[in-house]
């Protein structure tokens, strides 16, 4: 492919650094700029809660690509650029320095930002978020130098980082509004099953409970005070209460924002020459006949091929399934679907749930919705090949462990 166009990413996470790959293995020549708030460049963000937070992944391993890749492929990577706004009528985006950078066609992978706490004593020191590469640092510094860590939220963020702080041998209270963690996503069935993993490792939990003030003296982190008056002592507190996608510069540029970036299938937002992909695009799925955002690292990695397509013109459509995965203590998950809170009528057990060797399913109108297998593997792909087919699998099938998946799935 020869062409004279520019290609402009903005946002250098793993989206926008698979974006950029999957434009030059797709046969974009152009010139191809990609913008970056951080100083850093392109990295995956799962280690920064899991192995690198605990020492055991190097800093080097959680680059998308080795630093001399972008030179390689003739990329123009921009680190420690704050794009300020987008031109649409002109193809220009706007720096912070002043200065503009042209587009032909241009992709967002501006992803999500943690939210924060508004109550007393949120700015004080020792209150941590965790999204960056520098915030992950900052946190394994502080494991090996307190004692007695709050988490607020219990959520995939704050069990991981329990999971490390337990591991250091730091006292760990967790502070969750619902009756145990995870339950939106996984629902009480398998909710259960995470409480138990933390209780048997010394966390304490603190549910159905709100924070009222972050503790201080002289602007340095002493507890939490909740709100039935508790105080829980504390050198350091980490907020984990979710992200919101960073829509700041499509919303001011007009573009469709809903819970994201809206964009079709083929990752295009409301102007046809802009597409948005990861954390930020709120995109139509094909199988589900809706929009959806997901917020995993699986996305982030297979959605911008669909993007790079569509920006070179090409027929494409993102129909991939939600997939994420943690690791907590000795516990390895995988979860595969997508299902929202009431979204589903029973869960399927197969396996041992209490020795915490199993599968559960989602099921919907008996039909499987989602699928998490824990300490079993390579099993997602049946998991999947189930979902799509979207038929109804007796639940006692399901439960056997008699029945291979892969039987189930072609039956299906």
């Amino acid at each position: 492919m020869v062409t004279s166009d520019a290609f402009v990413i903005v946002g250098a996470g793993l989206a926008g650094a698979k974006a950029a790959e999957a434009l030059r293995k797709q046969g974009f020549d152009g010139r191809l700029i990609m913008l970056g708030a951080e100083h850093h460049a392109p990295y995956e963000r799962p280690p920064l809660s899991k192995d690198y937070l605990r020492g055991k992944t190097p800093r080097e391993k959680v680059f998308a690509h080795a630093h001399h890749w972008y030179t390689e492929h003739d990329v123009e990577l921009r680190s420690g650029q704050v794009v300020t706004g987008v031109d649409r009528g002109t193809g220009e985006v706007r720096l912070a320095d002043g200065s503009v950078v042209s587009y032909d066609k241009l992709l967002l992978t501006t992803g999500a930002s943690p939210r924060t706490l508004q109550v007393p004593g949120a700015d004080a020191v020792g209150v941590h978020y965790l999204r960056t590469l520098d915030d992950s640092d900052v946190l394994r510094a502080t494991l090996t130098t307190s004692s007695r860590l709050v988490v607020i939220g219990a959520g995939w963020i704050g069990l991981e980082v329990a999971a490390a702080a337990r591991l250091a041998g730091v006292e760990v209270t967790v502070v969750e509004t619902a009756e145990l963690p995870l339950l939106r996503v996984l629902g009480p069935e398998v909710a259960q099953v995470f409480a138990d993993l933390h209780l048997e490792r010394g966390v304490d939990f603190r549910f159905k409970a709100s924070l009222e003030e972050i503790v201080a003296d002289d602007g340095v982190v002493t507890g939490v005070r909740l709100g039935d008056g508790t105080t829980i002592a504390a050198d350091a507190v980490l907020v984990a209460v979710g992200a919101s996608p960073n829509v700041q510069l499509a919303e001011a540029a007009g573009l469709h924002v809903d819970n994201g970036v809206v964009v079709d299938a083929a990752l295009r937002t409301s102007d046809p020459n802009i597409f948005a992909a990861g954390d930020v695009a709120n995109a139509f799925h094909p199988l589900y006949g809706r929009h959806i955002r997901v917020e995993h690292w699986a996305n982030a990695r297979q959605q911008p091929k669909a993007a790079a397509a569509s920006m070179l013109g090409s027929d494409a459509s993102y129909d991939e399934l939600p997939y994420f995965y943690t690791d907590q203590y000795d516990l390895g998950m995988e979860y595969v679907g997508f299902v929202e809170p009431g979204g589903y009528d029973r869960v399927v057990f197969r396996g041992d749930v209490a020795g915490r060797e199993f599968i559960a399913f989602w099921l919907s109108n008996d039909r499987v919705v989602a699928g998490m297998n824990v300490n079993v593997w390579d099993v997602v792909e049946p998991i999947k090949s189930i979902i799509k087919s979207r038929a109804a699998v007796p639940a006692h099938q399901l439960a056997d462990v008699g029945i291979a998946l892969a039987d189930l799935a072609v039956d299906a």
